[in-house]
């Protein structure tokens, strides 16, 4: 891939391999949605919400060893097609959901289908991220642009897809929304499958499972990072903050509740295409043209510790109110959109620096490594966003975020640059 009359061919690749991404993402996040609010809508409590996220975050971190293995033994393109599948099957299994079902067969079901999904996101991810250590250029910034890229473009496809779910269950119904997107992602997938140019790569056979766990420090200091620095978002962005915003904005009337989910869903898609976009524009933000790998390691040290400010001041306001107040809700909407772009050039970062310290030979099985780390932090958050909201409110909330945080920036200053520039190994 490294030569001049490859590089169109990979080009290629890197389109049809984001264009897939994105259409997988655009029902990831609307699904997301659809099944918080309408589970919210039929009396389950925060806690039990976040059960319904539980096997989702499980199925990542299985996924994400395995797929390392299976993508380096069969091909890159064998996840992707897989990862695309499966969501299609777990969205047409839950429209097999039967509202007159006991809460716990509800919660039983939607767990295991959201497990399913959950397998799917992240064979797609890891997919999809492995692919640009393969295909990027080699010169200069070129691998931290078009990580940049994907990311960013993919979260803030995701957000419209907050959006495209909350406004789909508001005017269409649970049922007839899932379809409708098990019916496009079909079609998106017969598209990739008849139309995948080549440039990337088979498969070895000689891949082995326990080359996912890998030997490299920053590879294992950077994963327990990342364990933190997305448990620190999931903690209110799963539950906590939208069911905040129900109680504040709907008067359990049914047109209160088709109001307060277009609210909700337009504020969760808001931040995330805000999120995205600040990761797209990373590369230039941090001028990575002009910085080593040692430069990036301490930005990433940097920005964490900057990022923990956040919570921990909203953590402040929130304990200083009494209940929900006007002042308290604008001060967490800002707040939480300062969090999003300083969270932005966090994951940014990361995302960079697991492919620079990675090999190309083995990048599926770091990559799979990392984002397994990934979701654990995710799993982790999703059940204390349900826990310490229902615990402990919006205090006890963005304080256990804030501590998060903190503990990522510490796992961050153990990076060291003993590995050569992105773009070289």
């Amino acid at each position: 891939m490294s030569s001049a009359s490859a590089r169109p061919e990979g080009l290629s690749a890197y389109i049809a391999v984001t264009a897939a991404y994105w259409a997988f993402m655009l029902t990831d996040g609307a699904l997301r949605m659809l099944v918080l609010l309408h589970f919210h809508a039929l009396g389950f409590s925060p806690v039990q919400l976040a059960y319904l996220f539980v096997f989702y975050e499980i199925a990542g971190m299985v996924t994400n060893l395995a797929a390392g293995w299976i993508s380096a033994r069969f091909g890159l393109t064998s996840t992707l097609y897989a990862g695309l599948g499966i969501q299609v099957l777990a969205l047409l299994a839950l429209t097999q959901l039967d509202p007159n079902w006991a809460i716990g067969a509800s919660v039983a079901f939607v767990m295991m289908v959201q497990g399913a999904s959950g397998v799917a996101k992240d064979l797609a991810k890891m997919s999809s991220k492995s692919a640009v250590k393969i295909l990027a250029p080699a010169e200069g910034d070129g691998l931290f642009r078009w990580v940049a890229m994907l990311t960013g473009s993919k979260n803030a496809v995701k957000g419209i897809g907050f959006l495209l779910g909350a406004a789909m269950l508001a005017t269409f119904g649970f049922t007839t929304a899932v379809l409708g997107m098990a019916a496009v992602l079909f079609v998106i997938l017969v598209a990739v499958l008849t139309a995948m140019p080549t440039g990337l790569p088979k498969g070895r056979k000689g891949a082995k499972f326990s080359e996912v766990f890998s030997k490299s420090a920053n590879v294992n200091w950077l994963s327990l990072a990342r364990v933190f620095l997305f448990g620190a978002r999931d903690v209110w962005f799963v539950v906590g903050i939208p069911i905040y915003f129900y109680a504040v904005l709907s008067d359990g009337s049914e047109a209160g509740n088709r109001a307060a989910f277009f609210l909700i869903g337009t504020f969760m898609a808001l931040w995330i295409i805000l999120y995205g976009a600040v990761q797209a524009t990373a590369p230039r933000l941090l001028r990575a043209k002009t910085r080593d790998e040692s430069q990036l390691i301490g930005a990433a040290r940097g920005w964490a510790w900057a990022l923990a400010l956040v919570p921990a001041a909203l953590a402040a306001a929130a304990g200083a109110a009494s209940g929900p107040q006007t002042w308290l809700t604008l001060t967490l909407i800002a707040g939480l959109l300062v969090f999003g772009g300083i969270f932005a050039i966090n994951s940014a970062l990361h995302s960079y620096l697991i492919l620079a310290f990675t090999k190309a030979e083995r990048v599926t099985m770091d990559v799979g490594f990392y984002y397994m780390a990934n979701a654990g932090g995710r799993l982790a958050g999703t059940v204390l966003s349900g826990l310490t909201y229902q615990v402990g409110g919006l205090t006890l909330m963005l304080a256990t975020a804030a501590v998060m945080v903190a503990a990522s920036a510490i796992a961050s200053g153990r990076l060291s640059s003993e590995h050569k520039v992105a773009g070289t190994v």
